[in-house]
């Protein structure tokens, strides 16, 4: 079967709700201490504009979480201009390794799109964290179901970040609004008063073959590579539909050890 008949086949059992794939999801817990699922296509929303580095640090730290490195940063020179260059030292906080990053800067949505499906193909990478700003049209259902079959051929991971973007239809097994919360403070050691671990408010969009619309508030613990959090009270927010509430007073975070 051709590349092109396996990619309508597959769709045609997706919109039928028959794809194999569906009935094999992981519980949306699981990426707590797993990370996202590996070889797939996630979709990460930053509820927004302003989210798009929270966005962005969810999906390193699921991505170190999941061991699916090393790690390919492909964004467009628009996100130079509008979200900054790279901070190294952030990063290293998070707990990316200098020698585990790699980063590409493309000229447009259409680069961007090209690379990644390249990049999808090599075996020898982790994940692949692809960060657009804006409609970015060409990311449509067709394009992400190609990106999701060398992904699940070749075992890379591939992060979708999207700024300042409404949610629309993907072939991403899991769909993600994240925002910016204050981490807490640390209050041991002598630490009082010190910033704590980066903290994330994260709703879980979409599932393929389950159940979504939970929300947390998590930490990213470093030295673990895990998130660790509390569920939170109201699983319907919308990152499409209702921006404001996202930013409602934390629950407790639960913490461990």
């Amino acid at each position: 079967m051709s590349d092109s008949s396996a990619l309508i086949a597959q769709l045609r059992r997706l919109a039928a709700g028959t794809d194999p794939a569906q009935a094999v999801a992981a519980p949306a817990d699981a990426w707590l201490t797993d990370g996202l699922g590996r070889a797939q296509l996630h979709d990460i929303y930053a509820v927004e504009d302003d989210d798009g580095p929270s966005g962005a640090g969810f999906g390193i730290a699921a991505a170190l979480a999941a061991g699916a490195m090393p790690l390919l940063w492909l964004r467009t020179e628009a996100c130079e201009r509008s979200q900054g260059r790279l901070h190294a030292i952030g990063l290293i906080e998070l707990g990316l390794a200098a020698d585990s990053l790699v980063l590409g800067v493309v000229a447009d949505d259409t680069a961007l799109l090209r690379a990644a499906a390249d990049a999808a193909r090599c075996a020898g990478l982790g994940t692949v964290l692809v960060e657009s700003v804006g409609r970015a049209p060409g990311f449509d259902l067709t394009a992400t179901r190609r990106l999701v079959l060398a992904a699940e051929a070749s075992g890379v991971t591939i992060l979708s970040l999207r700024i300042g973007a409404q949610p629309t239809p993907s072939a991403a097994t899991t769909r993600w609004g994240v925002t910016a919360v204050p981490s807490i403070a640390l209050d041991q050691g002598g630490g009082a008063g010190a910033p704590g671990m980066p903290a994330f408010d994260v709703e879980c969009l979409r599932r393929r073959g389950g159940p979504a619309g939970q929300r947390w508030r998590v930490e990213w613990d470093r030295d673990a590579k895990s998130f660790r959090g509390a569920s939170l009270s109201g699983a319907g927010l919308s990152v499409a539909s209702d921006r404001a509430a996202a930013r409602h007073p934390a629950a407790p975070v639960r913490r461990t050890g």
